[in-house]
């Protein structure tokens, strides 16, 4: 099996950690933007190879992952709908990290307002779910941890007016799996 990604990307540090909690034989491989154009018909990471089978996008590789060691992913309509909830936000974070890096004026667009209204909104809607502070962690909390931490650390959120955020952070951060994914500046 051979998950190719980068280690900054969320999606793919999530990917990384279902793989570290498993027993599967895995190999990562790190991929650029030509290599993933290249390999991948969806053009972005992660994307997963075992044998015949090619799965292009990070929901469908964490199915995978615990399908095959027999763990659960995402038990309920309710676990579904909030995770969903942290990849539009995700996205949405994404998209104005890009946009921005590439010299778009993101306060000025009706569009990229939008979208940081989106991640505001659902930051103050995060705030109130029940998050553990110590493991094991679900696929729900491990999405949200793989985007507070990247967005912080792309410096796209700040999370000091969110203390249930914070919290949670500060204890998936003292995990051994998420200390061994942390992107390196």
């Amino acid at each position: 099996m051979k998950l190719y990604g980068s280690y900054t990307s969320p999606f793919v540090r999530h990917c990384r950690i279902a793989l570290l909690e498993s027993t599967l034989d895995y190999q990562f491989i790190e991929t650029d933007h030509a290599t993933s154009a290249t390999l991948s018909p969806t053009k972005r990471v992660p994307f997963l190879q075992d044998g015949e089978l090619t799965l292009t996008d990070s929901s469908a590789i964490l199915r995978y992952i615990r399908s095959k060691s027999d763990k659960p992913f995402l038990e309920s309509t309710v676990e579904l709908d909030q995770y969903c909830m942290i990849n539009t936000a995700l996205d949405s974070t994404i998209n104005l990290f890009f946009l921005s890096r590439d010299g778009v004026d993101i306060e000025r667009f009706d569009y990229t307002i939008r979208q940081a209204q989106r991640i505001e909104s659902t930051l103050m809607q995060l705030e109130t779910f029940e998050l553990p502070l110590h493991g094991p962690f679900n696929d729900v909390q491990l999405r949200l941890a793989c985007y507070l931490s990247w967005a912080i650390f792309r410096q796209r959120i700040h999370i000091a007016n969110y203390p249930k955020l914070k919290l949670f952070l500060a204890a998936v951060e003292k995990e051994p799996f998420f200390i061994e994914t942390a992107p390196q500046a």
